[in-house]
């Protein structure tokens, strides 16, 4: 059956309604957030400066449809504004971003313009700067961290869910989506029972493994309790409890039950659109990013997208805005030149045009005050639908938390490694959950001696 070609407006409106925004409001002066709002290409009287300046860009690079579209956004300014070079340092590789960045910084190399996703950490380390007030006026909330805005919010935060093959659910006998995780399970058998491979899964990129992890905890502990990190540090909490034991048993059910891809340690998260179009695997848990890589692979491919409903019946999605977003590092912030070059970057890239292409590409949620609509397809429209019911939890990830509820940094790819160790010697127990309490005991008196 075709698909249908049926769009919808993605719109700000539809960002706020969808609770996208953290209640800590940011703020920022009406002469900046006007300045901003017409900003974009470096005329006027916001022109850039005539004299060439250079500044460092970094940025995450593991999701090839974000990737392309920062590196088109730097295009475009770069054409618009000539005397302004900038240096892209992103990079992929099997190290996760955060590493990245702190052998970037060891080096000497840390980025003047940064996508800051650890943005406690580096903070409280001083390497990156309060916002600038002609930023925080282009957005329409931005969260705080001790009082002060880090970070401009690249886009709304994003569910994640059932990425499906059309052709394999039928094949199955699968007519709808899940109401129940039981429900859930036995599609899983249905695809089994036909010879179909479940689920494709990146293990190659550690990244991946948050996206399975924190849909269970999610489920069984942050719904319910958001924050349970804070207890954790305060030793009031244990991952031996039932609700994360319960979490990491369901993760270790999707592998032992034989759901997930035998060969998931050695595939790569760039990998999981082919896997899904040519047949191998009928499924993918991922985000709205995915769709136009799929698309790209196989413009005839049809696919839907749902969100996994938890043991309760609830849904329960990652919905709520982070300290995630660009940042001005504390040095670049200090060289009048380079902050002004930055600026006008900043406000190129959220300029409507430039910013309706960026969010067109990735199928971002936008974050800016000035309304931002784009054309979006049947399974972007699901997403909305899904983020726009009263009745869906939205949580934070166990590392997007901060203040008293951040996650140690260094826990989470630890964690992650842990997990690739019982599955493959297929002893999952208690004992690694305590060794996770230990670790995070660890790396919690670590940090506090570091300061």
């Amino acid at each position: 059956m075709a698909m249908t070609k049926k769009t919808t407006a993605v719109s700000l409106t539809s960002a706020i309604v969808l609770s996208l925004a953290l209640s800590a409001c940011g703020g920022g002066s009406e002469s900046a957030a006007n300045t901003g709002a017409s900003a974009g290409t470096g005329a006027g009287t916001n022109a850039a400066p005539k004299k060439t300046v250079t500044f460092t860009i970094g940025y995450a690079t593991g999701d090839p449809a974000t990737k392309q579209a920062m590196a088109d956004s730097i295009a475009a300014f770069t054409k618009a504004n000539p005397n302004i070079k900038i240096n892209d340092l992103s990079e992929g590789g099997m190290a996760s971003y955060l590493d990245w960045l702190k052998t970037k910084d060891a080096v000497g190399e840390f980025p003047d313009l940064v996508e800051m996703r650890d943005t406690q950490l580096f903070s409280e380390a001083g390497k990156i700067a309060e916002l600038p007030a002609e930023w925080v006026g282009l957005f329409a909330d931005a969260p705080k961290l001790n009082g002060k805005i880090w970070t401009a919010p690249i886009v709304g935060t994003y569910p994640q869910g059932i990425i499906y093959s059309k052709k394999a659910y039928a094949d199955a006998g699968i007519t709808g989506e899940p109401k129940t995780y039981d429900e859930f399970l036995a599609i899983q058998e249905k695809l089994k029972a036909k010879g179909i491979t479940p689920l494709t899964f990146g293990g190659k990129d550690i990244f991946h493994w948050g996206f399975w992890v924190n849909k269970f905890l999610m489920d069984d502990v942050f719904a319910d309790d958001p924050n349970w990190n804070s207890k954790r540090t305060k030793g009031q909490a244990s991952f031996t409890d039932a609700g994360p034991m319960q979490a990491m048993k369901d993760f270790n059910e999707l592998f032992t039950k034989g759901y997930v891809d035998k060969g998931f340690l050695s595939t790569a998260d760039n990998q999981t659109a082919s896997m899904l179009v040519t047949g191998k695997a009928a499924q993918l848990f991922s985000g709205p990013w995915m769709f136009a890589q799929i698309s790209q692979a196989d413009p005839k491919f049809e696919f839907g997208w749902y969100p996994v409903p938890d043991r309760k019946g609830r849904i329960v999605v990652n919905g709520l805005n982070t300290l995630q977003g660009w940042s001005i590092s504390t040095k670049a912030n200090q060289d009048a030149d380079k902050k002004a070059a930055i600026t006008e970057f900043i406000k190129f890239f959220f300029s409507k045009d430039q910013y309706t292409k960026f969010l067109k590409a990735v199928n971002g949620l936008p974050t800016t005050k000035e309304n931002v609509t784009y054309d979006a397809g049947p399974q972007m429209k699901r997403v909305l639908e899904v983020m726009n019911d009263p009745k869906t939890i939205k949580s934070l990830q166990i590392n997007s938390f901060w203040g008293e509820n951040q996650m140690p940094p260094q826990w989470r790819n630890w964690f992650y490694k842990l997990a690739q160790e019982w599955l493959t010697k297929g002893d999952f127990s208690a004992e690694y959950m305590k060794k996770a309490d230990a670790e995070w005991d660890a790396n919690v008196k670590a940090n506090a001696a570091g300061k």
